[in-house]
């Protein structure tokens, strides 16, 4: 199979190409490397698979359309999964516009690529964050998600709906993928588990928001890459049973499906500072701070769907997923000293 991988020198992009090599598969990866966090991380992460004899890495970006049709056309790909995008729900609020650029114009090409190429499936990375307001636990993808509390989920949704109007007029089978927080070895620099990390190696405080209440549904990297590569070879299908007069929010008459993909256990983010602190033996030093704009105090992921549909079950646990974390980062940094601290 050819897959062509977006956001190939990314967090989950890097993990899927690395899989999906492994199985055999052709794949082209398309990555920017733009700066949003350290680029040498995102280089670190492609030299694992760049000279792979079955991979072909274009530094180039899906805002570009141009760009984006004549690699295309080189790969003549069978399946895309789109995973490039501009994350970050803080950062969204300091720069909008680089959101709808990656976000809605970069998606927009390559849901054109995808329909003129007359691509198998589109994959393409959702968030949980589209769940916004809600408040009702687990979240489900029968729930109406209309109430996104930042641009970045507002972003999200939108391409769950683009989607659906190139899987309706055109039958190009899309599945949306929602992510609840993710993390692991050669995780993002910006995300909690990181900052955390670093900051209690280096001794500064770490800040907690919402006085340490918050929940999140963390997912271990491995966990979601296996949930991906399911998904990637069971293109969507049309729901035959779809009821325009009581619409299903996460299927269609078109060939399109959203499925939420987390670990279906939300932990208290205490507990997730534990585990580091576990993991490094040091304790942290802590300041507790309000929630913050754009948040939300918990994720909570039914995958039920998923699991009935895929026979998707995580298995990874949040203190053998924080531990392999610790043991990639002090490799990564080479900080073995912190290997002889009581």
């Amino acid at each position: 199979m050819k897959i062509l991988v977006t956001g190939s020198a990314g967090f989950i992009g890097s993990a899927l190409v690395e899989a999906l090599l492994n199985r055999g598969d052709e794949v082209a990866g398309i990555d920017n490397h733009n700066d949003y966090y350290d680029v040498t991380l995102k280089e670190a992460r492609l030299k694992k698979f760049h000279d792979h004899p079955s991979y072909t890495h274009f530094k180039e970006d899906i805002k570009d359309k141009k760009i984006i049709d004549e690699i295309f056309n080189i790969v003549k790909p069978n399946t895309v999964v789109n995973l490039a995008a501009q994350a970050g729900v803080r950062f969204s609020m300091e720069n909008p516009h680089a959101y709808i650029d990656s976000n809605i114009l970069g998606f927009i090409n390559i849901l054109e690529a995808s329909k003129d190429n007359e691509i198998h499936h589109l994959v393409y990375a959702s968030s949980s964050s589209v769940y916004g307001a809600n408040t009702k636990m687990p979240f489900s993808i029968t729930d109406n998600v209309d109430h996104p509390v930042s641009l970045y989920a507002a972003t999200k949704k939108s391409n769950e709906l683009m989607a659906h109007s190139y899987s309706h007029i055109y039958g190009l089978p899309t599945t949306g993928l929602r992510f609840f927080t993710v993390y692991g070895p050669w995780g993002r620099p910006d995300m909690a588990l990181f900052l955390f990390t670093k900051s209690i190696i280096e001794g500064k405080t770490i800040q907690v928001n919402n006085y340490g209440k918050h929940q999140r549904d963390f997912t271990y990297v491995d966990d979601i890459v296996e949930g991906l590569v399911r998904v990637i070879d069971q293109p969507a299908k049309s729901n035959s049973n779809w009821d325009s007069f009581n619409p299903s929010p996460s299927s269609s008459n078109a060939p399109w499906k959203i499925y939420n993909i987390g670990n279906g256990k939300p932990i208290e983010l205490m507990k997730y500072i534990a585990a580091i602190e576990e993991s490094l033996k040091i304790k942290a030093n802590i300041k507790y701070a309000p929630l913050q704009k754009g948040d939300v105090i918990a994720t909570y992921a039914d995958t039920s769907h998923l699991n009935n549909d895929m026979e998707y079950k995580p298995k990874t646990s949040i203190d053998d997923g924080v531990r392999f974390f610790v043991d990639w980062y002090k490799d990564f940094y080479d900080l073995s000293w912190i290997n002889y601290l009581k």
